[in-house]
């Protein structure tokens, strides 16, 4: 992606809350995501938690990046990662992975905000930065996720409130980026059909992230990752200082190699 269009979906993202990226990804892709979702879903016996929030009727699987290599490209994509480090910066970090299917008949989620129980005032500055992948084509009918525009500079919604609503519709390979302040929800599957989205969700690198990826994901795997990838799950420091172990980057000890950056005493 270019930086004109970087800007531009980073300029909607700040002005209504959310943006669009269409054919972010092809249907190579989409496919292989579709199939390997039915796969760990027989095998992990994946069953809805049927809480008012996950759902009845949907799907969920956690912290994917254990779950295969076919996962490890998702954090990375050059057409979605610059849009969310023009959100929040380039020291973001993953803030959870995982699969959201909503099966027929499921009813919509409560409205809410994903940044709502960090106890900060509003509006503020973007601290979370969420995308949700079109793995099928997301429509009004089987469940497209419903937005409140502009509602990021607004205070929390009354959780489960009637709020009016538009339907984040998109094609299959496309990408919806949204500020975690913005008001939203899953919306309702009306359709014989199930509707496959991977939620990727980024947090600013100061904050805490949603999945503990340090004990989530095997330190073996973690060696393996691209560099970039090893920066995301947070074996990173911020800014020179926050998450450092005695002035140490926790990637130089993973990787048992000498310290490669000063920290923000040293500069």
């Amino acid at each position: 992606m270019d930086a004109d269009a970087v800007k531009a979906h980073v300029a909607a993202v700040q002005r209504d809350g959310y943006t669009i990226i269409e054919d972010a990804f092809d249907a190579v892709l989409a496919d292989g995501l579709r199939a390997d979702l039915d796969r760990l879903e027989a095998e992990l016996g994946v069953v809805p938690a049927g809480n008012d929030f996950e759902g009845a009727r949907t799907l969920r699987i956690y912290n994917l990046l254990v779950h295969g290599v076919l996962y490890e490209q998702i954090p990375l994509l050059d057409t979605v990662l610059p849009v969310v480090e023009g959100v929040l910066d380039p020291g973001c970090l993953i803030s959870s992975l995982s699969s959201i299917v909503i099966c027929p008949e499921e009813k919509a989620q409560p409205i809410h905000a994903d940044d709502i129980l960090i106890p900060l005032a509003k509006p503020h500055a973007p601290i979370v930065c969420n995308t949700m992948w079109a793995v099928t084509d997301f429509t009004d009918a089987n469940g497209a996720t419903r937005l409140v525009p502009g509602s990021h500079l607004r205070e929390n919604p009354e959780y489960g409130g009637d709020y009016e609503t538009v339907p984040a519709e998109m094609g299959t390979g496309s990408v919806l980026v949204w500020d975690g302040a913005l008001w939203h929800g899953g919306g309702a599957n009306r359709t014989t059909e199930r509707r496959y989205g991977i939620a990727m969700n980024y947090c600013a690198g100061f904050i805490r992230q949603q999945e503990n990826q340090q004990l989530g994901i095997p330190a073996d795997l973690v060696r393996r990752f691209p560099a970039r990838l090893q920066q995301l799950v947070g074996y990173d420091v911020y800014r020179g200082l926050i998450g450092h172990i005695d002035k140490q980057r926790p990637l130089d000890l993973l990787m048992n190699t000498d310290p490669s950056e000063a920290m923000v005493w040293d500069g």
